[in-house]
């Protein structure tokens, strides 16, 4: 007879998460072990590896949560009927808070993709492009002429400012003098206003 799920799986499952992104941000996705991230989660490697059987899948979690929670509230925070220069900004500022205390699943992100297979990649790169769809269409909307075919210049200034957006995390601070809604506000200006020159 199959094992029922406790009433509170998914918190446990959840905080499995977290504090695995927290050890595999601090050493590494090669140094990091389940039995490290078994201690530093306060439970047996036995329940670890009954939430997740390997290493590769416990990456993969991190990733897909962190993204699929991102996906979802952009699509709740998206109006289309806004301008579409607000329209962007909204997307940016949900963005940027969605990266409120996630910098370790943000980092995890960014370097454990070599640890997956490619199965896990592809599920991972389908909702970072229609997350990136989303953008470009926006910015679409604002300047026609990025989506020339002789001169395709869409992509690269979406992925300009998602490298402002996914590099936030090793110089901002929150607390400091530059708030998230201040730098929501610094970088869809600098991609509005830099488009209008963009041939």
């Amino acid at each position: 007879m199959a094992r029922t799920r406790a009433a509170d799986f998914e918190e446990k499952q959840r905080g499995l998460l977290d504090k695995a992104a927290e050890v595999f941000a601090d050493l590494g996705m090669e140094k990091a072990s389940m039995a490290q991230i078994a201690a530093h989660s306060q439970v047996s490697k036995a329940l670890l590896y009954h939430y997740y059987p390997s290493k590769d899948a416990l990456i993969f979690a991190i990733i897909i949560t962190h993204l699929e929670e991102l996906e979802a509230a952009i699509e709740e925070a998206d109006d289309p009927a806004l301008p579409p220069q607000q329209r962007l900004r909204r997307l940016v500022g949900t963005v940027l808070e969605r990266y409120r205390g996630a910098d370790n699943q943000h980092k995890v992100q960014l370097n454990a993709t070599p640890a997956l297979g490619d199965e896990q990649k592809a599920e991972i790169l389908d909702v970072e492009r229609r997350i990136v769809r989303r953008f470009a269409a926006v910015l679409r909307q604002i300047n026609p002429d990025l989506d020339d075919p002789q001169r395709p210049l869409l992509t690269p200034v979406t992925m300009s400012l998602f490298g402002m957006m996914n590099w936030v995390y090793m110089w901002f601070r929150d607390g400091g003098r530059i708030t998230r809604d201040d730098y929501a506000d610094v970088a869809t200006t600098l991609i509005l206003e830099g488009i209008k020159a963009v041939r």
